[in-house]
């Protein structure tokens, strides 16, 4: 019996509007995987999966907030006196308040912007070069991570 490639499971939660979503994406693809793609704006996670993921993220409700394209403004979300569960609270309301992407590998969790941080928590090496949408290569002819 032959040795079995271990299954990785890499999840995005992803909005394909957004060039950094998308850059990821491909880049999570460039390694060799197919990740589960959630759309968090059709399908939002629960409550208690967005506070996993901030928590395994190791950061806070207030650093995963968005706040271009979204009614941070108009909810006043700036306002320090808000608390974690209220900020919370909030992104379950309006899930495009939630900054992208998120990704889950067996290496960790991350608010991949830019969208290289992916690269630290990808368990297999990029497959060939990369370059960004925007032309900046991210991936050299050789496998090499530039910059």
């Amino acid at each position: 019996m032959g040795a079995q490639e271990a299954v990785v499971t890499i999840t995005i939660y992803h909005n394909p509007k957004c060039g950094t979503s998308r850059n990821v994406l491909a880049m999570i693809r460039n390694s060799g995987e197919e990740p589960q793609v959630i759309e968090y704006l059709k399908t939002p996670p629960s409550r208690a999966e967005l506070v996993e993921l901030i928590a395994r993220a190791r950061i806070t409700p207030r650093q995963v907030l968005r706040r271009k394209g979204t009614p941070y403004d108009d909810l006043a979300l700036d306002d320090p006196s808000l608390t974690d569960d209220q900020l919370i609270d909030a992104m379950m309301e309006h899930p495009i308040l939630i900054n992208r992407p998120l990704v889950v590998t067996p290496l960790g969790v991350r608010l991949c912007r830019p969208s290289e941080v992916v690269l630290d928590i990808l368990p297999n090496p990029q497959r060939g070069p990369f370059v960004k949408e925007d032309g900046e290569v991210v991936i050299d002819a050789q496998g090499r991570r530039v910059g």
